[in-house]
Formats: C-alpha cells, structure tokens, sequence
C-alpha cells in the first residue's frame, strides 16, 4: 500500500497497473479549474483520481476503466479514502464515452494510456497494449466528453509525440503545453507530457522536467512531485 503525504493512501493488487512515474509527473502537470469536473480514461486501480483529489479538495473525478478487477481496486481505494462524493469509477470501455455522458460534461480529461501495441494475441496485460485504447479513440471520447475549452492532459513515449498531435488536431484540440520528462541531468527524453484545449487556437509552450542529477540525486522537481523535500534538507 502507498502512503502519500496529504494521508490519501493507494493500494494496487496484482494485476492491475502499478503506481509509477507515470502518473506522478502526469497528476503534477495538470492544471485544475475551480471545482474542476475530471473524466480519467482508462483509470485503472484510481491512481490518478487519488493523486488529483489529494491535490485539489474541490474537484470531482470520474474514472473510466474496462478492467473488472481494475475497477473493484480503484472502488476499495475510493472507500479507503473516503473520496464517495468525489472520486467515482466506472466499469466500461472508454469508446463508449459518447453514451455514458452528454457531451461537453467536463471540465478536464486525463489518461495514463497504454504505451503499446501488442494486439489481442500479444502476452502483454492489456493495460499496457492499445488494442482497446487506440490513440484516435483516446483523444475522440476525450474531446465529446469536454466542454468548449476544457483541457485533456495525457502521459506518453516520445516517439509517438507526432501521431499524438496528429490526433489531438484532428479532433479539436489543439495541443498548448509539451512537457519533456528526462529521469536524468542529460539523458534522452523519456516521456512527453501534453495538454491539448478544446477549441483553442494555436501556440504550443515547451517545458523541461529533469527528475535526478547525473550523480542519481533526486532534483527539486523531484522532491516536490514525490512530496519527500523534508527528507532531503
């Protein structure tokens, strides 16, 4: 079980997607509204929407997550925490978004997708493989779920940055913040973090993000994201 430093805690049973990088960098990244309505696709265990509750007390957010045992976990997390009025989970495809809720209902998506293609054969865990989370259904249910001018903000491998914009313009959103993520001082680009705004117009700001110095230590980026400064002072 994880604990985090606001006491929300995280408990992620075998099978289900681990607590890693991934999310920490992509739960720093976004950008709240006030009492912001959020919409996670695919959300696994809840990772997401406990790390975006815990960050924000007046935002609600509802998981999307195909998974059965994924989403029994994400339900446990939601009752330990006591988040039943804000953080909700449900099971079902993500490309059913357009019938689960009128369109425009939220303020914000986020999704920590699958990096893979593996198809239906493939020995991967389906969390991992996109074969029932392409990156044209992913941006298509995000951009009916948001209202006009809500953000979708997703965590990726860089190599697929141009088919992600690609999608993203395709659909209406018009990508605003690129965040590149290095786990070292110097080393290849390791994840891009994005976040596209429905019915904007163009203007892309860059960003870096370095979570350790060439000697392993941790940068303050780090220490903050991983609420762990103290230990390091």
């Amino acid at each position: 079980m994880e604990q985090f430093v606001n006491g929300m805690t995280l408990n992620l049973p075998d099978g289900t997607f681990p607590l890693s990088t991934d999310s920490m960098v992509l739960a720093d990244f976004v950008r709240l509204r006030t009492d912001a309505r959020v919409l996670d696709l695919g959300s696994g265990g809840g990772t997401l929407g406990v790390l975006l509750c815990g960050k924000d007390s007046r935002c609600t957010v509802t998981g999307v997550e195909l998974e059965e045992p994924a989403h029994l976990a994400a339900l446990e997390n939601i009752r330990n925490n006591n988040l039943e009025h804000r953080l909700h989970s449900i099971c079902a495809d993500l490309r059913t978004v357009n019938r689960l809720f009128p369109v425009g209902s939220f303020h914000c998506c986020v999704s920590n997708p699958p990096y893979f293609t593996g198809g239906p054969a493939s020995h991967m865990p389906l969390a991992r493989r996109d074969d029932c989370c392409s990156t044209d259904a992913l941006f298509h249910s995000a951009a009916a779920a948001l209202c006009y001018g809500g953000d979708f903000y997703l965590v990726h491998k860089p190599e697929r940055l141009a088919q992600l914009c690609s999608c993203a313009v395709k659909e209406g959103l018009e990508p605003k913040r690129l965040r590149l993520v290095r786990h070292r001082e110097g080393g290849s680009v390791s994840l891009v973090l994005l976040q596209c705004r429905k019915g904007a117009k163009p203007g892309l700001q860059l960003e870096e993000l370095t979570l350790h110095h060439k000697d392993g230590t941790p940068t303050e980026d780090y220490r903050r994201i991983y609420h762990i400064q103290e230990e390091y002072l």
